[in-house]
């Protein structure tokens, strides 16, 4: 669980992300907002509809190339499920990210706010459940 009234992502909980007072959780016809998987660009807050499975893998973290964001924050999942392999990370920096962050979700949260603020461009990618 993670809180942070100040933001931009507001709270996190297992399914559920609150972002500039927006909740964004479930998925398919149970989907609030953007859905229980984000990818958040600055203030944008878009649905990571890539991500399949818990193995990322290129084309899942390919959304955040071009589009001026200088660090990548991964949320692995409130428990860290979501695997992430070093040649996706590898791919990301070649490709332009000069910082890419794996982390659970909830500390995930919390390290892009405190980039956000300190006016980093970043970019989360982030899965809202295991």
């Amino acid at each position: 669980m993670f809180r942070d009234p100040e933001g931009p992502i507001e709270s996190f909980s297992f399914g559920k992300f609150v972002i500039l007072g927006e909740e964004h959780s479930g998925s398919g016809d149970e989907r609030v907002g953007k859905g229980k998987d984000v990818r958040v660009i600055g203030r944008k807050v878009e649905r990571w509809k890539e991500r399949e499975g818990h193995v990322l893998d290129r084309s899942m973290v390919a959304g955040v190339l071009d589009r001026g964001v200088d660090v990548v924050v991964i949320g692995t999942g409130e428990e860290g499920r979501l695997a992430v392999p070093e040649e996706v990370v590898k791919f990301l920096l070649k490709n332009g990210i000069g910082k890419v962050l794996v982390l659970r979700t909830p500390d995930a949260c919390r390290e892009f706010n405190r980039l956000y603020r300190e006016g980093k461009k970043v970019a989360l990618l982030a899965h809202g459940t295991c």
